[in-house]
Protein backbone atom coordinates (compact mmCIF):
# COMPACT_ATOMS: atom_id res chain seq x y z
CA UNK A 1 0.00 0.00 0.00
CA UNK A 2 0.89 3.62 -0.45
CA UNK A 3 0.59 5.09 3.07
CA UNK A 4 0.68 8.69 4.26
CA UNK A 5 1.70 9.52 7.83
CA UNK A 6 0.74 13.08 8.76
CA UNK A 7 3.00 14.21 11.60
CA UNK A 8 6.58 13.29 12.52
CA UNK A 9 6.45 13.26 16.28
CA UNK A 10 7.26 10.09 18.17
CA UNK A 11 3.88 8.54 17.32
CA UNK A 12 4.12 9.37 13.62
CA UNK A 13 7.68 8.09 13.32
CA UNK A 14 6.70 4.85 15.08
CA UNK A 15 3.79 4.47 12.65
CA UNK A 16 6.10 5.12 9.71
CA UNK A 17 8.58 2.51 10.91
CA UNK A 18 5.83 -0.08 11.33
CA UNK A 19 4.35 0.72 7.91
CA UNK A 20 7.75 0.55 6.23
CA UNK A 21 8.57 -2.75 7.92
CA UNK A 22 5.26 -4.12 6.65
CA UNK A 23 6.37 -3.38 3.09
CA UNK A 24 4.25 -0.27 2.49
CA UNK A 25 5.50 2.73 0.53
CA UNK A 26 5.52 5.36 3.24
CA UNK A 27 5.45 9.15 3.03
CA UNK A 28 5.67 11.27 6.20
CA UNK A 29 4.45 14.88 6.21
CA UNK A 30 5.63 17.21 8.98
CA UNK A 31 4.62 20.86 9.26
CA UNK A 32 7.69 21.85 11.30
CA UNK A 33 11.20 21.87 9.90
CA UNK A 34 12.38 19.49 12.61
CA UNK A 35 11.05 16.11 13.64
CA UNK A 36 10.11 14.99 17.14
CA UNK A 37 6.91 16.90 17.89
CA UNK A 38 6.65 17.81 21.58
CA UNK A 39 9.78 15.79 22.41
CA UNK A 40 12.43 17.42 20.27
CA UNK A 41 15.73 19.24 20.54
CA UNK A 42 16.03 23.03 20.59
CA UNK A 43 19.08 24.91 19.42
CA UNK A 44 19.68 28.17 21.30
CA UNK A 45 22.07 30.48 19.40
CA UNK A 46 24.75 32.44 21.25
CA UNK A 47 26.78 35.44 20.17
CA UNK A 48 29.93 34.50 22.08
CA UNK A 49 29.73 30.72 22.43
CA UNK A 50 28.69 27.64 20.46
CA UNK A 51 24.92 27.12 20.14
CA UNK A 52 23.36 25.47 23.18
CA UNK A 53 21.31 22.36 22.42
CA UNK A 54 18.43 21.92 24.85
CA UNK A 55 15.13 20.08 24.76
CA UNK A 56 11.64 21.51 24.58
CA UNK A 57 11.03 19.83 27.91
CA UNK A 58 12.74 17.36 30.22
CA UNK A 59 11.47 13.87 29.49
CA UNK A 60 11.94 10.67 31.46
CA UNK A 61 11.54 7.13 30.22
CA UNK A 62 11.21 4.05 32.40
CA UNK A 63 12.34 0.48 31.95
CA UNK A 64 8.78 -0.65 31.19
CA UNK A 65 8.77 1.41 27.96
CA UNK A 66 9.47 -1.69 25.93
CA UNK A 67 8.14 -0.47 22.58
CA UNK A 68 10.09 2.79 22.71
CA UNK A 69 13.31 0.99 23.62
CA UNK A 70 12.79 -1.63 20.91
CA UNK A 71 12.30 1.00 18.21
CA UNK A 72 15.31 2.98 19.40
CA UNK A 73 17.46 -0.10 19.00
CA UNK A 74 15.87 -0.87 15.62
CA UNK A 75 16.88 2.51 14.19
CA UNK A 76 20.43 2.25 15.51
CA UNK A 77 20.37 4.08 18.85
CA UNK A 78 22.79 2.77 21.47
CA UNK A 79 20.26 2.72 24.29
CA UNK A 80 22.80 1.99 27.03
CA UNK A 81 24.89 4.99 26.01
CA UNK A 82 21.97 7.33 25.31
CA UNK A 83 20.08 6.67 28.56
CA UNK A 84 21.27 6.69 32.15
CA UNK A 85 19.52 3.84 33.93
CA UNK A 86 18.78 4.36 37.63
CA UNK A 87 16.60 2.48 40.12
CA UNK A 88 13.36 4.35 40.75
CA UNK A 89 14.24 7.27 42.98
CA UNK A 90 12.11 10.02 44.46
CA UNK A 91 14.61 11.76 46.70
CA UNK A 92 14.43 15.33 47.99
CA UNK A 93 17.27 17.73 48.90
CA UNK A 94 18.73 16.50 52.16
CA UNK A 95 18.33 12.85 51.20
CA UNK A 96 14.78 12.07 52.36
CA UNK A 97 12.59 10.03 50.08
CA UNK A 98 12.35 6.69 48.30
CA UNK A 99 14.87 4.73 46.25
CA UNK A 100 14.21 1.19 45.07
CA UNK A 101 17.04 -1.35 45.04
CA UNK A 102 17.92 -3.37 41.95
CA UNK A 103 15.81 -6.41 42.81
CA UNK A 104 12.94 -8.21 41.05
CA UNK A 105 9.42 -7.10 42.00
CA UNK A 106 7.86 -7.03 44.49
CA UNK A 107 11.05 -7.21 46.58
CA UNK A 108 12.38 -3.94 45.16
CA UNK A 109 9.29 -2.04 46.29
CA UNK A 110 9.11 -3.81 49.66
CA UNK A 111 12.73 -3.13 50.52
CA UNK A 112 12.65 0.39 49.08
CA UNK A 113 9.64 1.35 51.19
CA UNK A 114 11.17 -0.26 54.28
CA UNK A 115 14.35 1.79 53.79
CA UNK A 116 12.72 5.07 52.75
CA UNK A 117 14.36 7.98 54.56
CA UNK A 118 12.20 10.47 56.41
CA UNK A 119 9.18 8.16 56.49
CA UNK A 120 7.66 6.94 59.74
CA UNK A 121 6.83 3.29 60.19
CA UNK A 122 3.18 4.35 60.06
CA UNK A 123 3.82 5.79 56.56
CA UNK A 124 5.58 2.65 55.38
CA UNK A 125 2.97 0.23 56.68
CA UNK A 126 0.13 2.34 55.29
CA UNK A 127 1.69 2.42 51.81
CA UNK A 128 2.44 -1.32 51.82
CA UNK A 129 -1.12 -2.13 52.86
CA UNK A 130 -2.54 0.17 50.22
CA UNK A 131 -0.32 -1.26 47.49
CA UNK A 132 -1.37 -4.77 48.50
CA UNK A 133 -5.02 -3.74 48.27
CA UNK A 134 -4.47 -2.34 44.76
CA UNK A 135 -2.69 -5.51 43.69
CA UNK A 136 -5.45 -7.78 45.04
CA UNK A 137 -7.99 -5.70 43.08
CA UNK A 138 -6.00 -6.23 39.90
CA UNK A 139 -5.06 -2.54 39.77
CA UNK A 140 -8.64 -1.68 38.86
CA UNK A 141 -10.84 0.94 40.49
CA UNK A 142 -14.15 2.66 39.80
CA UNK A 143 -13.97 4.82 36.64
CA UNK A 144 -14.89 7.95 38.58
CA UNK A 145 -12.18 7.55 41.23
CA UNK A 146 -9.43 10.15 41.42
CA UNK A 147 -5.94 9.49 42.73
CA UNK A 148 -6.89 11.48 45.83
CA UNK A 149 -9.88 9.15 46.36
CA UNK A 150 -7.65 6.07 46.08
CA UNK A 151 -5.18 7.50 48.59
CA UNK A 152 -7.55 9.35 50.94
CA UNK A 153 -6.65 7.19 53.94
CA UNK A 154 -2.88 7.56 53.56
CA UNK A 155 -1.00 9.84 55.99
CA UNK A 156 -0.73 13.45 54.86
CA UNK A 157 3.07 13.42 54.78
CA UNK A 158 3.05 10.44 52.44
CA UNK A 159 0.61 12.17 50.14
CA UNK A 160 2.75 15.30 49.85
CA UNK A 161 6.10 13.53 49.75
CA UNK A 162 5.29 10.62 47.46
CA UNK A 163 1.82 10.35 45.92
CA UNK A 164 1.44 13.98 44.78
CA UNK A 165 4.83 14.29 43.00
CA UNK A 166 4.50 10.82 41.50
CA UNK A 167 1.01 11.60 40.22
CA UNK A 168 1.87 14.94 38.67
CA UNK A 169 5.04 13.49 37.10
CA UNK A 170 3.15 10.58 35.51
CA UNK A 171 -0.17 12.22 34.59
CA UNK A 172 0.60 15.96 34.61
CA UNK A 173 -2.61 16.33 36.57
CA UNK A 174 -2.94 16.99 40.33
CA UNK A 175 -4.08 14.10 42.49
CA UNK A 176 -7.47 15.60 43.28
CA UNK A 177 -8.32 15.71 39.55
CA UNK A 178 -6.28 12.80 38.14
CA UNK A 179 -7.69 9.47 36.97
CA UNK A 180 -7.20 6.80 39.59
CA UNK A 181 -7.45 4.05 36.97
CA UNK A 182 -4.69 5.46 34.77
CA UNK A 183 -2.51 6.01 37.82
CA UNK A 184 -2.96 2.39 38.85
CA UNK A 185 -2.06 1.19 35.37
CA UNK A 186 1.17 3.22 35.49
CA UNK A 187 2.03 1.66 38.86
CA UNK A 188 1.19 -1.82 37.61
CA UNK A 189 3.37 -1.61 34.52
CA UNK A 190 6.27 0.10 36.25
CA UNK A 191 6.42 -1.73 39.58
CA UNK A 192 5.08 -5.15 38.61
CA UNK A 193 6.15 -5.62 34.99
CA UNK A 194 9.39 -7.39 35.78
CA UNK A 195 12.88 -6.56 36.94
CA UNK A 196 13.98 -3.15 35.77
CA UNK A 197 10.50 -2.04 34.76
CA UNK A 198 10.49 0.76 37.33
CA UNK A 199 14.02 1.95 36.45
CA UNK A 200 14.32 5.59 35.46
CA UNK A 201 15.93 6.16 32.07
CA UNK A 202 17.31 9.69 31.89
CA UNK A 203 18.42 10.92 28.44
CA UNK A 204 22.13 11.65 28.15
CA UNK A 205 21.66 13.02 24.65
CA UNK A 206 19.23 15.58 23.32
CA UNK A 207 15.73 14.36 22.44
CA UNK A 208 16.35 14.69 18.72
CA UNK A 209 19.32 12.34 18.91
CA UNK A 210 17.49 9.97 21.24
CA UNK A 211 15.00 8.83 18.59
CA UNK A 212 13.49 11.20 15.99
CA UNK A 213 16.63 11.94 13.98
CA UNK A 214 17.76 8.31 14.00
CA UNK A 215 14.25 7.20 13.02
CA UNK A 216 14.21 9.67 10.13
CA UNK A 217 17.59 8.45 8.88
CA UNK A 218 16.41 4.83 9.12
CA UNK A 219 13.20 5.59 7.23
CA UNK A 220 14.96 7.38 4.37
CA UNK A 221 17.48 4.54 4.23
CA UNK A 222 14.56 2.14 3.76
CA UNK A 223 13.12 4.17 0.89
CA UNK A 224 10.48 6.09 2.82
CA UNK A 225 10.01 9.82 2.25
CA UNK A 226 10.08 12.30 5.17
CA UNK A 227 8.87 15.73 4.04
CA UNK A 228 9.49 18.40 6.68
CA UNK A 229 8.23 21.98 6.52
CA UNK A 230 5.13 20.77 4.70
CA UNK A 231 1.79 21.23 6.47
CA UNK A 232 -1.11 19.21 5.12
CA UNK A 233 -4.00 21.55 4.39
CA UNK A 234 -6.73 19.19 3.27
CA UNK A 235 -7.72 15.55 3.70
CA UNK A 236 -10.33 14.35 1.21
CA UNK A 237 -12.33 11.10 1.58
CA UNK A 238 -11.94 8.52 -1.14
CA UNK A 239 -14.21 8.27 -4.13
CA UNK A 240 -15.49 4.74 -4.86
CA UNK A 241 -12.56 2.49 -5.63
CA UNK A 242 -10.00 5.18 -4.82
CA UNK A 243 -7.88 6.21 -1.85
CA UNK A 244 -7.77 9.16 0.50
CA UNK A 245 -6.41 12.40 -0.92
CA UNK A 246 -3.72 14.29 1.01
CA UNK A 247 -3.64 17.77 -0.52
CA UNK A 248 -4.89 16.18 -3.71
CA UNK A 249 -2.40 13.27 -3.78
CA UNK A 250 -4.02 9.81 -3.48
CA UNK A 251 -2.95 7.31 -0.82
CA UNK A 252 -4.33 3.89 -0.03
CA UNK A 253 -4.34 4.68 3.69
CA UNK A 254 -3.61 7.60 5.99
CA UNK A 255 -2.45 7.81 9.62
CA UNK A 256 -3.07 11.08 11.43
CA UNK A 257 -0.18 11.58 13.85
CA UNK A 258 -0.67 15.27 14.54
CA UNK A 259 -1.92 16.99 17.66
CA UNK A 260 -5.54 16.30 18.53
CA UNK A 261 -6.60 19.79 17.43
CA UNK A 262 -4.89 19.49 14.05
CA UNK A 263 -6.31 16.00 13.55
CA UNK A 264 -9.78 17.31 14.40
CA UNK A 265 -9.34 20.08 11.80
CA UNK A 266 -8.42 17.63 9.06
CA UNK A 267 -11.19 15.19 9.94
CA UNK A 268 -13.79 17.96 10.13
CA UNK A 269 -12.68 19.18 6.71
CA UNK A 270 -12.96 15.69 5.26
CA UNK A 271 -16.49 15.32 6.64
CA UNK A 272 -17.65 18.17 4.41
CA UNK A 273 -17.16 16.08 1.27
CA UNK A 274 -17.56 12.59 2.71
CA UNK A 275 -20.33 10.18 1.72
CA UNK A 276 -23.34 10.36 4.01
CA UNK A 277 -22.44 7.04 5.66
CA UNK A 278 -19.08 8.44 6.78
CA UNK A 279 -20.18 11.92 7.85
CA UNK A 280 -21.47 11.05 11.32
CA UNK A 281 -18.45 8.90 12.36
CA UNK A 282 -16.06 11.60 11.10
CA UNK A 283 -17.91 14.39 12.92
CA UNK A 284 -18.17 12.34 16.12
CA UNK A 285 -14.47 11.60 16.11
CA UNK A 286 -13.55 15.24 15.48
CA UNK A 287 -15.85 16.33 18.32
CA UNK A 288 -14.22 13.91 20.76
CA UNK A 289 -10.75 15.16 19.79
CA UNK A 290 -11.80 18.79 20.16
CA UNK A 291 -13.31 18.11 23.59
CA UNK A 292 -9.97 17.24 25.19
CA UNK A 293 -8.56 19.72 27.68
CA UNK A 294 -4.85 20.29 28.14
CA UNK A 295 -2.32 21.11 30.84
CA UNK A 296 0.97 22.94 30.48
CA UNK A 297 4.50 21.99 31.49
CA UNK A 298 7.16 24.66 32.00
CA UNK A 299 10.86 23.85 31.93
CA UNK A 300 13.22 26.50 33.27
CA UNK A 301 16.87 26.03 32.29
CA UNK A 302 19.21 27.84 34.67
CA UNK A 303 22.99 28.06 34.70
CA UNK A 304 25.16 28.02 37.78
CA UNK A 305 28.86 27.59 38.49
CA UNK A 306 29.66 24.05 39.58
CA UNK A 307 32.44 23.38 42.09
CA UNK A 308 35.88 22.63 40.71
CA UNK A 309 35.36 18.96 41.50
CA UNK A 310 31.78 17.82 41.24
CA UNK A 311 28.33 18.99 40.22
CA UNK A 312 25.69 21.40 41.45
CA UNK A 313 23.44 18.55 42.60
CA UNK A 314 24.40 15.38 44.48
CA UNK A 315 22.39 13.30 42.00
CA UNK A 316 21.27 13.69 38.38
CA UNK A 317 17.68 14.19 39.49
CA UNK A 318 16.03 15.45 42.66
CA UNK A 319 12.41 15.90 43.70
CA UNK A 320 11.46 19.30 45.06
CA UNK A 321 8.82 20.44 47.50
CA UNK A 322 6.33 22.25 45.30
CA UNK A 323 3.67 24.80 46.14
CA UNK A 324 1.98 27.79 44.57
CA UNK A 325 5.11 29.85 45.32
CA UNK A 326 7.56 27.06 44.43
CA UNK A 327 6.16 25.55 41.20
CA UNK A 328 8.88 23.04 40.20
CA UNK A 329 8.44 19.41 41.22
CA UNK A 330 11.79 18.14 39.91
CA UNK A 331 15.22 19.41 38.98
CA UNK A 332 17.74 17.70 36.69
CA UNK A 333 21.48 18.29 36.63
CA UNK A 334 22.14 18.38 32.92
CA UNK A 335 25.86 18.46 33.60
CA UNK A 336 25.55 14.86 34.83
CA UNK A 337 23.50 13.94 31.77
CA UNK A 338 25.88 14.90 28.99
CA UNK A 339 25.12 18.62 29.03
CA UNK A 340 27.16 21.68 30.01
CA UNK A 341 28.42 21.63 33.62
CA UNK A 342 26.25 23.68 35.93
CA UNK A 343 23.14 23.63 33.74
CA UNK A 344 19.95 22.69 35.64
CA UNK A 345 16.48 21.95 34.27
CA UNK A 346 13.58 22.75 36.61
CA UNK A 347 10.31 21.08 35.62
CA UNK A 348 6.98 22.54 36.67
CA UNK A 349 4.22 20.14 35.64
CA UNK A 350 0.64 21.37 35.48
CA UNK A 351 2.09 24.87 35.35
CA UNK A 352 -0.29 27.80 35.38
CA UNK A 353 1.79 30.90 36.07
CA UNK A 354 3.08 33.52 33.69
CA UNK A 355 6.57 32.86 32.27
CA UNK A 356 8.49 35.63 34.06
CA UNK A 357 6.74 34.94 37.34
CA UNK A 358 7.53 31.22 37.06
CA UNK A 359 11.19 31.97 36.39
CA UNK A 360 11.47 34.17 39.47
CA UNK A 361 9.66 31.62 41.62
CA UNK A 362 11.95 28.83 40.42
CA UNK A 363 15.06 30.88 41.21
CA UNK A 364 13.71 31.55 44.69
CA UNK A 365 12.92 27.84 45.06
CA UNK A 366 16.51 27.00 44.09
CA UNK A 367 17.81 29.37 46.77
CA UNK A 368 15.49 28.03 49.46
CA UNK A 369 15.64 24.29 48.76
CA UNK A 370 18.97 23.75 47.01
CA UNK A 371 21.09 26.53 48.50
CA UNK A 372 21.89 27.89 45.04
CA UNK A 373 21.59 31.70 45.13
CA UNK A 374 23.37 32.63 41.91
CA UNK A 375 21.55 30.79 39.14
CA UNK A 376 20.81 32.64 35.91
CA UNK A 377 17.93 31.70 33.63
CA UNK A 378 19.18 30.55 30.22
CA UNK A 379 15.93 29.50 28.54
CA UNK A 380 12.36 28.81 29.56
CA UNK A 381 10.14 26.51 27.53
CA UNK A 382 6.40 26.64 28.11
CA UNK A 383 4.55 23.81 26.41
CA UNK A 384 0.96 25.03 26.86
CA UNK A 385 -0.61 21.86 25.46
CA UNK A 386 1.97 19.44 26.83
CA UNK A 387 -0.54 16.74 27.81
CA UNK A 388 -4.26 16.20 27.96
CA UNK A 389 -5.88 16.55 31.37
CA UNK A 390 -5.94 12.93 32.55
CA UNK A 391 -9.21 13.04 34.48
CA UNK A 392 -11.45 10.17 35.61
CA UNK A 393 -13.61 8.37 33.03
CA UNK A 394 -12.17 10.50 30.23
CA UNK A 395 -13.53 9.62 26.78
CA UNK A 396 -10.50 9.78 24.50
CA UNK A 397 -10.79 9.49 20.70
CA UNK A 398 -10.40 6.03 19.20
CA UNK A 399 -7.64 5.01 16.81
CA UNK A 400 -9.93 3.97 13.95
CA UNK A 401 -11.63 6.97 12.36
CA UNK A 402 -12.89 5.51 9.08
CA UNK A 403 -11.86 2.76 6.63
CA UNK A 404 -8.31 3.53 5.59
CA UNK A 405 -7.96 6.36 8.12
CA UNK A 406 -6.27 5.83 11.50
CA UNK A 407 -5.13 8.19 14.23
CA UNK A 408 -2.29 7.88 16.69
CA UNK A 409 -0.76 9.95 19.43
CA UNK A 410 -0.52 10.03 23.19
CA UNK A 411 -4.12 11.33 23.37
CA UNK A 412 -5.67 8.31 21.62
CA UNK A 413 -7.77 5.95 23.76
CA UNK A 414 -5.57 3.60 25.73
CA UNK A 415 -4.43 2.65 29.21
CA UNK A 416 -1.61 5.18 29.52
CA UNK A 417 -1.43 8.90 30.19
CA UNK A 418 0.31 11.25 27.76
CA UNK A 419 3.75 9.62 27.65
CA UNK A 420 6.35 8.83 25.03
CA UNK A 421 5.54 5.15 25.35
CA UNK A 422 1.84 5.80 24.88
CA UNK A 423 2.58 7.78 21.72
CA UNK A 424 4.97 5.18 20.30
CA UNK A 425 2.65 2.25 21.01
CA UNK A 426 -0.24 4.13 19.48
CA UNK A 427 1.72 4.83 16.31
CA UNK A 428 2.90 1.24 15.97
CA UNK A 429 -0.61 -0.15 16.47
CA UNK A 430 -2.19 2.34 14.06
CA UNK A 431 0.13 1.30 11.24
CA UNK A 432 -0.43 -2.37 11.96
CA UNK A 433 -4.19 -1.85 11.82
CA UNK A 434 -3.94 -0.58 8.24
CA UNK A 435 -3.54 -4.15 7.07
CA UNK A 436 -6.67 -5.24 8.91
CA UNK A 437 -9.83 -5.46 6.82
CA UNK A 438 -12.37 -2.66 7.28
CA UNK A 439 -9.91 -0.33 8.97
Amino acid sequence: MNVAIIGAGWAGLAAAIAATQAGHQTTVFEAARTVGGRARALTIPSTDAPPLVLDNGQHILIGAYTTSLRLMRLVGVDVDAALLRLPLVLRFPGGNGLQLPDLPPPWDALLGIARARGWSWRDRIALLRTAHTWQRAGFVCAPQDTVATLCAHLPQGLLGGFIDPLCVAALNTPAHAASGQVFLRVLQDSLFSGRGGSNLLLPRVDLGTLFPEAATAWLTGQGAMVRTGERVLALTPPAPGQGWLVDGTPFDAVVLATSSTEAARLVSHSAQTAPYSMTVPLCDWAASAQALRFRAITTVYAQGTPPAQGHLLPEPMLALHSSAEHPAQFVFDRGQLGGPPGLLAFVASDSQGERTQTEQQVLQQARAQLGLPDLQVVQTVVEKRATFACTPDLQRPGACIAPGLQACGDYIAGPYPATLEGAVRSGWEAAQALATPDT
